[in-house]
């Protein structure tokens, strides 16, 4: 991009400069007092108005594109901040022009919060309180917007990147930044007090396999386990509440499949970040203005059978779909993965139940546990402790069904055995000496499982 300094206009003598007179500016001396909260954004937005003028959208659009444009408007954004006569020292000249650019190329007073790694949610309840949840815990932010309305501009933003939309018509939408991070906003008449936007946050780069040992979420003889699942083929579903990990451990687990299958990814949002180079990743989509053009999951996972997938991914099973889905894997698509909401690996077999029943195919409930029980062969719960910390706390076996019911088979388990300092949970995982009625099928393709696997056992 050429020089910025080309293209702007001399001091217009019809912009005023935005002085303080005094009241705006706390008590103290000239180098370290500071403005108040509004007087910052109106000399924001006086800043941003002046630049505007100065250089038109398409040179804005460019010095966005490169690291160089971003620092010559960052100077010149501080020249105009001189010229605003508002007496501020160094570094607070320099957070405002930080604090401008964010508005014009980011999301504005989130900008701060999404470049810090240790934040796993962010949290706007309206313009004013703003929290984060930082290593499983609930923290209050100073971080405020102008008010409700610049709190929503900055929610379009977001949404309309994504080809979505929220109004009165349509108060609620899910959507997505391009880091993959999920992104939920609610605004009035549902949310009574003002805008509401919630960020889940996704790393640039997701956890791995290795990591998730690390931060003892498992043990490496569980994630061994699950590598052969995932290898032999096996359908695997990932259980949990919300906030546990489901997403994570999916992430990971997708990436001991082959760089030599087709992988078809189905979410509502897409978020997965699969690292193989053959994957197709399909979204659905919401309704129109007039209500219509609405695709669903069930739709999407119905075109995924026509594509010659060798893998589907489910982001998260949660209605009509469930039926289609453990068919899929019923004919031919095993090595499937999903993710559902349960409490426990019981819970989520009578969730499953539960969704089969809300298509239209009217089956008796024999029938559908039978399709569970032959569809399914792990169940993989997640929970989040109260240190906040992950943990697998199940690895379940679905062995048949019998007499109607679902047989099933905890091959590892975490036992909670309680608080020791600083509020950190302790247990233990261990194997529970069954071996896996895939243990066969691991020998058969020449993964075996790893020694030892029967008297497992760690401390945490």
């Amino acid at each position: 991009m050429g020089d910025l300094s080309l293209s702007v206009a001399t001091s217009r003598p019809d912009v005023m400069p935005l002085r303080s007179s005094g009241p705006g500016l706390r008590n103290g001396n000239s180098n370290t007092r500071t403005l108040r909260e509004k007087d910052q954004q109106e000399l924001k937005s006086a800043v941003h108005q002046e630049l505007i003028n100065r250089l038109d959208l398409e040179k804005l659009g460019e010095a966005q594109e490169t690291r160089a444009g971003q620092q010559q408007l960052f100077v010149l954004i501080q020249q105009i901040i001189g010229e605003q006569g508002v007496p501020l020292s160094s570094a607070e000249r320099d957070r405002v022009a930080q604090e401008v650019l964010d508005e014009l190329f980011g999301l504005g007073p989130l900008e701060p919060l999404l470049k810090d790694d240790t934040i796993n949610d962010i949290l706007v309840n309206t313009a004013s309180n703003v929290y984060v949840e930082r290593r499983g815990q609930l923290q209050r932010t100073n971080v405020t917007f102008k008010d409700n309305r610049h709190l929503m501009q900055i929610i379009d933003k977001i949404v309309s990147a994504v080809g979505r939309r929220v109004d009165e018509s349509t108060p609620m939408v899910d959507a997505r930044l391009k880091d993959g991070s999920r992104v939920n906003a609610i605004i009035p008449p549902l949310a009574i007090d003002g805008p509401i936007l919630s960020i889940r946050r996704f790393g640039s780069s997701p956890l791995t396999a290795e990591k998730l040992v690390q931060n003892k979420a498992l043990t490496q003889m569980m994630l061994d386990v699950l590598r052969a699942a995932v290898q032999v083929r096996l359908n695997i579903v990932i259980s949990g509440g919300t906030g546990a990990g489901k997403t994570t451990l999916l992430n990971a687990l997708s990436s001991f499949i082959s760089e030599k299958e087709r992988i078809v990814t189905i979410e509502d949002s897409a978020e997965l970040q699969m690292r193989q180079d053959h994957v197709v990743r399909l979204e659905t989509r919401p309704p129109n203005v007039e209500g219509k053009g609405a695709i669903r999951q069930r739709e999407l996972v119905i075109n995924a059978l026509r594509m010659r997938p060798d893998r589907i991914v489910l982001g998260e099973v949660r209605g009509e779909e469930c039926m289609d889905m453990l068919q899929a894997m019923n004919t031919g698509h095993d090595g499937s993965l999903t993710t559902i909401h349960a409490n426990t690996p019981r819970d989520g077999l009578a969730r499953l139940e539960t969704m089969c029943m809300m298509g239209d195919i009217r089956l008796p409930e024999k029938a559908i546990r039978l399709q569970i029980a032959s569809a399914i062969h792990l169940i993989v719960q997640v929970a989040r402790m109260s240190d906040g910390s992950r943990r697998i706390t199940h690895i379940s076996e679905l062995t048949g069904a019998f007499s109607d019911v679902i047989s099933m088979q905890d091959l590892f388990v975490f036992e909670k055995q309680g608080i020791g300092e600083h509020g950190k949970v302790k247990g233990r995982f261990r194997a529970t000496g069954i071996v896996p009625k895939f243990a066969e099928r691991c020998k058969a393709a020449g993964i075996p499982l790893p020694n030892g696997l029967m008297d497992h056992s760690m401390e945490v």
